[in-house]
């Protein structure tokens, strides 16, 4: 940036000021099952026939097909018959449904919760504090209680946390060994996918889910299937309730979400409670500590203001606030993806 040719024609401007454009394209898409229906089909379709099978207009369609394109979401051939358009590898495997690696699920709650809150990112700055109470009319005093202000929200908030942990789950649990921890909490450990992995990973763990009730039993129901026997639940507040005592403590994207004196408060819970010899892991998107980036967690630490209490954090952050609550031989892997992990001992 600064080139000569940047000062002639702003081509970084124009690309960041449509930015949110390519997101709802994106997101657009998905919500009406373009990428679903193509999947099924198995052959390429014309804009007509995927306009009539999924009720829209056949303009509108077109259109958002061809942006698809454009995003390269989706190919198109040109034949005889006119356009037709199939779904390129990439859509096959994170924008539809029924994949393993869906990431349908945060994008929808991207789409209708965190675009709404961030229409007030101008007053977050100002105020410092997030905005689900000009969103969606809800006290912004307590940050879950907005977000899980229906069992639908709820719904959409977790399903969007699994999307998450089927594609960054893996690398930041073998970070570092785990195997000598059998006895695991996963505190705020939400729908549970980072716990399947978890198990999945390390066999001879069992990992308690540690959440409020309401975030438990739709767990249970919707999430972790009754036969898996290595994943337990525990029903409570780990800010006012007691925690159990555990070999580790999983705190996977929590810590962002509150502010120093509440990180401490939690942590000096978890020492308290966690074995001598035990540890706590910390999954968190890392700030490079002269804050300088990854650009996706300096976005991330925008969009804690306008949704939470907290926000992103470097390394050494971490590690002080982990120190603070009494915990040592702090480590730090980078995975290279958008989390990371810090491991401290007790």
């Amino acid at each position: 940036m600064g080139s000569t040719e940047d000062l002639d024609y702003p081509q970084i401007i124009l690309q960041y000021n449509s930015g949110f454009l390519v997101s709802k394209v994106m997101f657009t898409a998905c919500e009406l099952g373009v990428f679903d229906l193509l999947l099924e089909s198995g052959e390429p379709l014309s804009s007509d026939a995927i306009a009539a099978c999924l009720g829209t207009s056949t303009t509108g369609m077109e259109r958002l097909l061809d942006a698809c394109v454009g995003l390269k979401l989706l190919a198109v051939e040109l034949t005889q018959e006119g356009a037709l358009y199939r779904n390129t590898e990439i859509s096959n495997i994170y924008l539809t449904k029924s994949s393993p690696k869906s990431q349908y699920h945060i994008m929808m709650y991207y789409s209708n919760t965190v675009y709404l809150c961030w229409h007030y990112l101008a007053d977050a700055v100002r105020e410092g504090r997030n905005q689900y109470e000009r969103a969606f009319g809800i006290s912004s005093q307590d940050p879950f209680g907005a977000m899980y202000r229906s069992e639908e929200e709820m719904m959409k908030f977790m399903a969007g946390q699994n999307s998450v942990w089927s594609i960054c789950g893996r690398d930041v649990l073998a970070a570092f060994d785990l195997s000598p921890f059998t006895q695991i909490y996963d505190l705020g450990g939400g729908g549970g996918a980072l716990a399947r992995e978890c198990v999945s990973l390390y066999p001879n763990s069992m990992v308690t889910i540690y959440d409020l009730p309401k975030v438990v039993q739709v767990a249970k129901e919707q999430f972790i299937p009754p036969e898996e026997r290595r994943i337990a639940f525990h029903e409570g507040d780990f800010f006012s309730d007691s925690i159990p005592e555990a070999e580790l403590y999983i705190l996977s994207k929590i810590l962002h979400d509150w502010d120093e004196d509440k990180c401490r408060q939690l942590l000096a819970k978890v020492h308290k409670a966690c074995k001598p010899g035990g540890g706590v892991l910390l999954v968190e998107s890392l700030l490079n500590e002269d804050k300088s980036g990854p650009l996706e967690t300096q976005l991330y630490s925008m969009n804690m203001l306008v949704q939470t209490e907290g926000k992103e954090r470097t390394a050494a952050e971490y590690s002080k606030l982990l120190k603070a609550a009494g915990f040592r031989d702090i480590q730090v892997k980078r995975t290279g993806k958008l989390y990371d992990a810090v491991l401290g001992r007790k």
